[in-house]
């Protein structure tokens, strides 16, 4: 291993040893308090700097993590799962009740969903099924983000008010 190598690590290493708490303490505070998910973000981070660091080394190597930290989080807030989340005590499997109950509220969904008009249709199943923001849900659909939340709002209700009338599954 060359010099400059040994150099390049001995000065990461220092640098992690003396921020790690306030870099950890961020990343905490960017994933709402959990220490596991903190603790993958910040090591995520840091794997990445260490790439980088011969070019962020004598420039500013906190701010570069920093950085990395804050998408990071950002990007993961966006997916619906994270991976495992380690727990004190396994959870209680609840009973195997009647799945034909689950296969039929969902067939009166689908059924209630093909009534509203495409674009409210659309709107509620790119915003709820696909967990879209508004403002994607409108780039898909082509219109304002206002339009979006509204067509949105409007098919919600109306699935509510489907759901609520009909004992037996929508025809």
């Amino acid at each position: 291993m060359s010099q400059s190598r040994v150099e390049g690590r001995a000065s990461f290493d220092r640098f992690v040893t003396a921020r790690w708490s306030a870099l950890f303490h961020l990343a905490r505070l960017l994933v709402g308090g959990d220490r596991h998910r903190a603790e993958d973000l910040l090591q995520e981070a840091l794997v990445k700097l260490w790439f980088a660091w011969p070019k962020v080394a004598e420039q500013a190597p906190e701010a570069y993590v920093r950085k990395v930290l804050a998408r990071s989080a950002a990007r993961s807030a966006q997916r619906r799962w994270w991976g495992e989340r380690p727990v004190d005590r396994l959870p209680e499997l609840p009973e195997a009740g009647d799945v034909t109950a689950a296969v039929d509220e969902r067939t009166r969904l689908e059924a209630a969903l093909a009534l509203l008009p495409a674009r409210q249709r659309a709107a509620v199943v790119l915003r709820y099924y696909q967990d879209l923001s508004e403002r994607q849900v409108a780039g898909e659909l082509g219109c304002p983000v206002g339009t979006a939340r509204s067509l949105a709002s409007r098919g919600v209700a109306r699935l509510r008010q489907l759901l609520s009338e009909a004992a037996e599954p929508v025809k």
